[in-house]
């Protein structure tokens, strides 16, 4: 008897084992504010054309990883915005149901708050790593304040980090703090450059300069051929220049360098240059990490190689009457006020279009050098992999709908391209397109479930999304349209888009969020319920107008039709378990539940309100 339990802990021992061998090393990749049409494997798959509707693109790394794996051309963000983008990456969840919709500082004490996806890979047995920008706004909360982004990776090298080191970034935009008549007080900020030869050359912010700061500031933007947005937001915005640093020393050079150093130095301890003590790859572990690179974010500055390569290309200037703004709703004016371009001359909207894409065709080469690390750190280590590209946090606008910016709920802000590639071709095959609509709330299940995670067990039911690989054979997971949420710049507003219609609302009355003088989700059924005008819809029939330029949200033809899309966003976004947090307490926050199941995602329009084409 004994011995047979000795073969049979054996057994189990060797199982374990075997299947921890068996799990593969993961490498998510994500960029910042890169919009889908920035690589050529993109344009190829739904145009036939590896240029961009605008002109040249350059992504030679991506476009051969593309053959290598599977292709997601509608892949949607849920969120227009770096924090609650990567806020519901990270946990699995629309905004709706996370309860992060801008810039808020947010904590993982709720009841609601569920394990997130790097926590669940390191209970999967995974080495888990970051290296460069967190920015989900995710804090550690104390009953006197919320500060200190959370980690929850067992190490990390972040972006915040990497810039506050001159040897480890090109800029910084750095605000001082100080005392002043007992006070602690913003005393200024600068805008600082750094040279390979050490050298470090800044200029104060703001109006108010001395003759002598708007000299040296002259001096710069013309070295760096600063091209700045001239938005009312943010006047001082670059979106166009030359990088200060060559490709191996920009912020974005140094994010690679971390990597590599990681998977250079296995099984050993080592020194990043930011002064952190770090352990290098586990070889007796699979590694799960995140790349998470700040190109083509602003400062949009290229390294001179690369934007040379791009010098005397010639792009077309997208499309925009201004008449198009007349039929938006209020809000949606405001947002085009904030972030227009109007002031821009034709040369420098090319400047703004060439430098934005060099950008890209630069962070090309950077993931190319981690791709090749990684599979042969894999292959040396007899190793499967999953590698895992996501285009940006979001996308980005580069004059449509007359803004160069993200915040909106249109088309190319949201759109985006997902690649992933496994050693293993059973679930992730080469060659294969999925033209169906995805979210980034399938990202935690599809890299989870990679990791071995039974997503069936209860534990795993707060995930909005499905795994990948299933999509790929279950036709049960067909989505009829795609949905997201944001609340910053101009307030909260709700959008979901099918194949042949997108719409968005205002769906809450107040531009505030949860707090102490705000209840959460107090007069929740408002964005259903209120007056028609006050909801600010907009809605576009991509039959006709596929680039969103004309507003029919109130044109006679198709008000029942917007009035239908109000219904169902609104139950959606506001009635279907719609979570809001006083964030400034512990676990202060309602759930509403009017409207429960309303994301079936099923779109049945009643073909009587559907206009004919």
């Amino acid at each position: 008897m004994k011995n047979i339990l000795k073969l049979i802990i054996l057994l189990v021992v060797s199982l374990k084992l075997t299947a921890q061998e068996n799990k593969p090393n993961i490498l998510w990749i994500m960029t910042d504010d890169q919009r889908m049409d920035s690589n050529g494997y993109f344009n190829e798959i739904t145009t036939g054309n590896k240029e961009s509707a605008l002109g040249y693109v350059e992504s030679p790394n991506l476009d051969a990883l593309a053959k290598e794996g599977t292709v997601f051309t509608e892949f949607y963000c849920n969120s227009p915005a770096c924090a609650p983008s990567r806020g519901s990456i990270i946990t699995g969840k629309y905004p709706h149901h996370s309860g992060i919709y801008g810039f808020e500082k947010t904590h993982n004490q709720t009841d609601f708050f569920n394990k997130t996806m790097p926590e669940v890979m390191a209970d999967n047995g995974y080495q888990t790593a970051m290296f460069g920008k967190k920015g989900y706004y995710i804090f550690n909360w104390t009953p006197k304040s919320i500060k200190g982004e959370t980690n929850f990776y067992q190490q990390y090298v972040n972006s915040t980090e990497l810039r506050k080191n001159k040897n480890t970034t090109d800029w910084d935009n750095n605000t001082e703090w100080g005392p002043v008549n007992g006070k602690y007080t913003k005393l200024g900020s600068s805008v600082n450059f750094y040279y390979p030869n050490g050298e470090h050359k800044s200029f104060p912010r703001g109006e108010k300069l001395s003759l002598n700061d708007k000299k040296i500031k002259a001096s710069i933007e013309k070295e760096l051929d600063i091209l700045y947005a001239y938005t009312r937001s943010n006047p001082e915005l670059i979106i166009g220049g030359v990088n200060s640093m060559p490709p191996n020393k920009t912020l974005d050079g140094n994010i690679t360098r971390e990597f590599l150093d990681y998977l250079k130095n296995k099984g050993a301890t080592y020194n990043s240059p930011v002064g952190k003590k770090m352990n290098g790859a586990d070889t007796k572990k699979p590694i799960f990490t995140s790349l998470s690179y700040h190109f083509p974010h602003t400062p949009v500055m290229p390294p001179k190689e690369f934007r040379d390569r791009f010098k005397g290309k010639t792009y077309k200037i997208p499309e925009f009457d201004k008449k198009e703004v007349d039929k938006l709703p209020l809000q949606l004016k405001k947002l085009y006020d904030k972030m227009k371009i109007d002031d821009l001359t034709y040369e420098e909207k090319q400047q703004a279009i060439r430098d934005y894409y060099a950008f890209c065709a630069y962070g090309d080469v950077q993931i190319g050098m981690a791709i090749k690390e990684f599979k042969s750190y894999s292959k040396k280590n007899n190793q499967e992999y999953l590698i895992f590209y996501v285009c940006g946090d979001h996308g980005w606008q580069l004059g449509e709908q007359g803004i160069e910016a993200k915040f909106s709920p249109w088309e190319l802000t949201n759109h985006t391209t997902a690649i992933i590639v496994s050693s293993d071709k059973k679930k992730f095959k080469a060659g294969i397109v999925y033209e169906g609509f995805t979210e980034y709330v399938d990202i935690m299940p599809t890299i989870i479930a990679a990791g071995g995670a039974d997503l069936s067990k209860p534990e795993f039911d707060f995930l909005d999304g499905y795994d990948l690989a299933e999509v790929l054979t279950n036709k049960k997971l067909k989505r009829d349209y795609v949905l997201g949420e944001f609340n910053h710049v101009v307030g909260p507003r709700a959008y979901l888009r099918t194949k042949d219609f997108s719409f968005s609302m205002r769906n809450r009355e107040s531009n505030q969020k949860a707090s102490n003088k705000q209840k959460p989700n107090v007069a929740i059924k408002w964005g259903v319920e209120a007056p028609r005008d006050d909801v600010e819809m907009a809605l576009y029939d991509l039959r006709l107008d596929p680039k969103e330029r004309n507003n029919v949200a109130n044109d006679k033809g198709y008000k029942k039709l917007a009035d239908w899309f109000r219904q169902k966003t609104g139950n959606i976004t506001l009635g279907d378990r719609r979570i809001e947090s006083n964030w400034a307490k512990q676990n202060d926050y309602n759930k509403s539940d009017f409207a429960l199941g309303a994301d079936d995602k099923k779109i049945n329009i009643p073909k009587n309100i559907i206009p004919i084409n």
